[in-house]
């Protein structure tokens, strides 16, 4: 019988620092070859689209899909988990949270094994949900933060994401970029982001838009990096509009962009020296929703907590 699992179940049960290492361990497994992953694809429905990404973790043992329905007036999502060697469905997980804490945690395993050590400062451009995981999964990756720099143009959404999470409410974009780790968590499709604002050493999290007609960073935060990641090239070329519009124009090649499950399994090593810029583009895959919802329902099941399907 399916287990069902709703979403202050998923709160419950899923912390930043658990996500980490789950999401951390399905880039290992990646590099391994042991997921099969598909990009996300949508489907027009009346005002709204409905998304849906799959994949099949034969090392995990599950399979599965997250879908969600998304319209002006918010979004549900949905995790549905399968085995992969019967036919059995294991659960049904309402998956906003867990989709928010696994996008936080790809960031959290990003700065862990591409920030510059030692770094102090993160900057975040977008004070919405998404950037509250990115702040927090970031801060338990890198113990060494001191200060959150936030800046988004609502300032009243501004003050209050500060005082909820810890932070320093800075007047303008560049503020929030002149950290050791910039964050952009925004819905724009111009970009908030611009390359001269960096200084040398910083990793730059992109993990806002994900549709190829929007772009957070302009062209010289690409062309200062001195190396280039995603969670998925396969995924990047059909939504990332902040990679495949640099390579169109010929200021980026694809073979320059590698992914993150081959900086954490080692083949490559990313970051060269303290001064190198970094870029981590996230997109959100298949992958790492299994990852976190097999680990909610083990917990689930070890703590009693669901109802039976």
């Amino acid at each position: 019988m399916p287990l069902y699992l709703r979403e202050d179940d998923v709160d419950e049960l899923l912390s930043a620092a658990l996500a980490i290492e789950a999401v951390e361990e399905c880039f290992g497994r990646l590099a391994r070859e042991q997921v099969d992953n598909r990009p996300r694809f949508r489907i027009r429905l009346d005002g709204g689209l409905m998304h849906t990404m799959a994949a099949a973790d034969l090392e995990l043992g599950v399979s599965g899909l997250k879908t969600y329905a998304g319209f002006k007036a918010g979004s549900t999502f949905v995790v549905v988990l399968f085995a992969v060697d019967r036919p059995e469905v294991l659960a049904l997980i309402e998956a906003d949270r867990l989709g928010q804490r696994r996008t936080g945690a790809a960031s959290g395993v990003a700065a862990r094994h591409l920030a510059r050590p030692g770094s102090t400062t993160l900057g975040v451009i977008g004070c919405g949900w998404q950037a509250e995981s990115q702040v927090e999964s970031i801060r338990a990756a890198v113990p060494s933060i001191e200060r959150v720099l936030a800046f988004c143009r609502d300032e009243g959404r501004r003050e209050s994401f500060c005082q909820r999470l810890g932070a320093e409410p800075v007047g303008y974009h560049r503020d929030a970029a002149a950290a050791d780790i910039v964050v952009t968590a925004t819905t724009s499709r111009d970009p908030v982001l611009r390359g001269e604002w960096l200084k040398p050493g910083t990793l730059v999290c992109a993990i806002g838009a994900n549709r190829i007609q929007a772009r957070e960073l302009d062209n010289k935060v690409v062309t200062r990096a001195a190396f280039i990641c995603c969670d998925s090239r396969e995924q990047a070329a059909i939504e990332a509009g902040d990679l495949a519009e640099p390579v169109e124009q010929g200021v980026l090649d694809w073979l320059e962009v590698h992914e993150l499950s081959d900086v954490v399994s080692g083949a490559v090593s990313g970051r060269q020296c303290d001064g190198d810029i970094v870029l981590f583009k996230s997109l959100g895959i298949a992958a790492e929703d299994l990852a976190v919802a097999k680990l909610v329902l083990d917990r689930a099941i070890e703590r009693g907590i669901g109802t039976q399907l």
